[in-house]
């Protein structure tokens, strides 16, 4: 578990950056159309709760508990901000679902350790 926290953790770090900077790119192209659409301000979004949750997730990996459960949070959240709002950034919906499934994982990984401590 704590090597998967890890993994996942570093990873989200590194798919934030790149997040961002589609993000930035979707955004100004939004703002050049005049569109309408907030995908690239949905994209910051899910980069910042990527950070968020990544941080946590490295920095926890050793432990079971709230802060687990606060990084599934930020996950799914960031992940349902990002599909509700995508418009024509497609690349978003791959990253929110790949959010969605990483905060799926936290919250089962945390049920079944604290399930084998007992």
């Amino acid at each position: 578990m704590k090597n998967a926290k890890l993994v996942i953790g570093i990873v989200t770090l590194a798919l934030a950056l790149l997040v961002m900077l589609q993000s930035c790119a979707a955004g100004l192209g939004n703002a050049i159309e005049e569109n309408g659409e907030a995908g690239g301000s949905a994209g910051l979004l899910l980069a910042i709760c990527f950070i968020v949750s990544g941080v946590l997730a490295v920095v926890t990996r050793k432990t079971h508990g709230g802060a687990t459960y606060a990084a599934a949070g930020f996950y799914i959240a960031g992940g349902l901000i990002g599909l509700m709002l995508a418009g024509s950034y497609s690349d978003l919906y791959v990253w929110s679902a790949i959010s969605i499934v990483f905060g799926i994982v936290f919250i089962v990984f945390n049920i079944t350790a604290r399930r084998k401590e007992k």
